[in-house]
């Protein structure tokens, strides 16, 4: 519930050649349990909060316990409520799994067709899907999703080749900044579009109202050319 990996310690006579497990534990005493915590990167929860404001919906999907991956969303700012795990995933049709998955920001205990049925029930729902991996297990959803996004450094060579993009930094924030540079790129071009569509516009209605009023031509062709030379 902590998101804490546990390690058991113990202390009893070496066991003999043989032994069972059980006997080996049998004469064990239990001295106590270690919490190892592997909290995630600051960057990453800042990452997750711009995205949110930026109406991207990040969703978790693991293999982890439903209340380790229930606190590991809450410390990253997702909706961790209402855990989904696989064995309620394979009890869903693929109706029933793309309506409750709207609500669902965390699944855990998934395997890899799991993760391929996520994402089709998310495009499905008219979703634009980029998918985050690194082992074998992620490369059908890499390759189903319309991004798929592996990681350069601990990323396994299926991942990466399943994969459209491949981040050097393993870095989920690599992804935010990625895309606000894209957004920047796509915004300069449309208001570049508008742009131009206004001055073609307003050429071209200046040029027909001087034919509809019987005027001389406003605008020579030599004229027009080197204002689209100016412009481009």
């Amino acid at each position: 519930e902590r998101a804490l990996r546990t390690l058991a310690i113990a202390s009893g006579p070496a066991p003999a050649a043989g032994c069972s497990d059980d006997e080996v534990f049998a004469a064990t005493v239990p001295l106590g349990v270690v919490g190892i915590a592997d909290p995630p990167r600051p960057a990453a929860i800042d990452a997750v909060a711009v995205c949110h404001r930026a109406g991207v919906r990040v969703v978790m999907i693991t293999g982890d316990q439903p209340r380790t991956a229930g606190a590991v969303a809450r410390q990253l700012g997702l909706r961790h409520e209402d855990v989904m795990t696989g064995a309620e995933i394979d009890a869903c049709d693929d109706a029933e799994l793309a309506r409750r998955i709207v609500d669902v920001d965390v699944f855990a205990r998934v395997a890899p067709e799991h993760k391929l049925r996520i994402v089709r029930a998310l495009q499905a729902d008219g979703e634009i899907v980029a998918v985050t991996g690194d082992g074998v297990n992620d490369a059908p959803a890499l390759r189903q999703a319309d991004v798929g996004i592996a990681m350069g450094r601990t990323g396994t060579d299926v991942a990466r080749e399943a994969a459209d993009i491949v981040l050097t930094t393993d870095d989920f924030a690599t992804i935010e900044h990625a895309i606000q540079e894209g957004r920047r790129i796509f915004e300069n071009i449309r208001r570049f579009g508008q742009f131009l569509f206004s001055w073609h516009l307003s050429v071209v209605f200046v040029v027909v109202a001087a034919i509809l009023l019987g005027l001389p031509a406003p605008l020579a062709g030599l004229m027009i050319l080197w204002n689209n030379l100016i412009i481009d």
